[in-house]
């Protein structure tokens, strides 16, 4: 497995924020990947909540305007943000809009040519990169939780549903709930998985909590959504997800919050409460 190339750290909260970036196999290139390390980590491993960010966003992007570490030193959580896309590709068209390509990789593996050969955003995560931390960094590899915003919103509820019991606590801001009903997943999911639509679903939060028979996450998740949010009534479709996990006796927090739209002021005020409803999972005391 290719070492942790460190690129640059910063005191933050009594801890540090890292960047990293890491010869990716499954992806074919470079990839790049930020970690907080709460204070507790100099001494122990922590837990830690793997944030997915949304379209044309970076590994940067959570660090910098999320407002999460002073929480996360607080608790005691690492917190790891991967980048959302290859970057170098060189795949024809991957830069022409913001929408797809290159900062929207949508968290799954393209099946279809050319997207196929480095568009592989899940495998990566989580074959790869999950993996790589542990024996590298003060992590506790089985209390892990997801999150994420948008696109990593998408990402973090289909990556849970995808591989159970990987991830113990599930949380997102304004995902995109149902993907194969939305424009931004049309547009990505016809590209990256090929005009089979049947092979949608198995990437669709709602349709892969529709064919659960349990709650895969009875300590309940956690989803807010600003009512302001321009993307709300065409792209997000929270109240599928929703009528999913009433059908599943999934436990779902939806909070509606209105006057908030899509960005980070919404979810910096909502951060702390999410990174709560983390440690009341992560942070639990182990059954013997």
């Amino acid at each position: 497995m290719a070492a942790l190339e460190l690129l640059s750290e910063h005191a933050c909260f009594g801890g540090v924020q890292r960047f990293y970036r890491h010869v990716s196999t499954v992806i074919g290139l470079p990839m790049r990947f930020s970690v907080y390390l709460p204070p507790q980590a100099r001494s122990q491993t922590v837990p830690a909540v793997m944030y997915l960010a949304g379209l044309t966003c970076t590994e940067e992007t959570f660090m910098a305007k999320a407002g999460a570490q002073r929480v996360a030193a607080e608790l005691g959580l690492a917190l790891i943000a991967p980048d959302t896309s290859p970057r170098g590709a060189g795949v024809p068209g991957e830069a022409e809009s913001w929408d797809f390509g290159v900062g929207a990789g949508f968290y799954l593996d393209a099946t279809q040519a050319p997207w196929s050969r480095h568009y592989r955003m899940e495998t990566c995560l989580i074959s790869e990169l999950l993996p790589l931390l542990a024996p590298a960094l003060p992590v506790d590899a089985q209390r892990l939780g997801i999150s994420g915003h948008s696109m990593g919103g998408h990402g973090a509820l289909t990556l849970a549903l995808r591989h159970p019991g990987l991830f113990k606590s599930v949380s997102a801001f304004a995902p995109i709930c149902a993907p194969t009903q939305c424009p931004w997943g049309h547009k990505a999911f016809a590209a990256y998985l090929g005009a089979d639509t049947t092979q949608w679903a198995a990437h669709d939060a709602s349709a892969l909590m529709s064919e659960c028979s349990t709650a895969p996450y009875p300590a309940g998740i956690l989803i807010d959504q600003g009512l302001a949010d321009k993307f709300l009534p065409t792209q997000l479709n929270p109240h599928l997800f929703e009528a999913a996990c009433a059908k599943a006796g999934q436990p779902l927090t939806l909070r509606r919050h209105a006057g908030y739209d899509h960005g980070y002021y919404f979810i910096s005020t909502f951060m702390a409460d999410h990174l709560a409803h983390h440690a009341q999972t992560l942070l639990a005391p182990r059954s013997s």
